[in-house]
Order: structure tokens, then sequence, then C-alpha cells
């Protein structure tokens, strides 16, 4: 078996092949002991940091609203730009 066709745990107590993987998973068995969660990545979903300048005033707006709504600032302007887009 090479190590590029097996799958150890992550207690390291059991290794299978990655076609007994894919049989384990197709037959709906939790599969979560051989997967690292905390290197999973979602396609299409990577961040990328922006920095962005707003006037104070506007900035103000901005927050009045996010407070009214109950939801941070940085919360309160993705949903609005996603608002935006959408409706292009």
């Amino acid at each position: 078996m090479s190590k590029a066709s097996t799958i150890t745990s992550q207690d390291k107590t059991e290794t299978i092949t990655a076609q007994e993987f894919d049989r384990r998973f197709d037959a709906g068995e939790d599969v979560s002991r051989f997967m690292d969660l905390s290197k999973a990545k979602r396609p299409g979903k990577e961040v990328q940091r922006v920095n962005v300048d707003f006037p104070k005033a506007f900035l103000a707006e901005i927050d009045r609203e996010a407070d009214r709504v109950g939801v941070p600032r940085q919360a309160w302007i993705k949903t609005a730009l996603a608002g935006v887009l959408k409706r292009t």
C-alpha cells in the first residue's frame, strides 16, 4: 500500500485505503475521524482582505443602521453589497 493511497485516522489507530474511505463515505458511514477539518477549504469562498476608506459621516450612517438591525458593521456592509450585486 503506497502512502499516497492511504488515509490514517486522526487518532492514528486505523489506516484505510482511499477506495475504502470512498466506500464508507458512499455508504453513509461517519468518516470524520479520517479528516482534519482544520485544513478544510471551501472552493470559491476564500477570503481576501480589502481596505475601504469611507467619509466619517457616511461611516456614522452605516454604524447607525448596523446598530438598528443588530449586526456588526462588517456584516452590514457585506449584506448591503450582496444585495446590490444580486440586483445586477
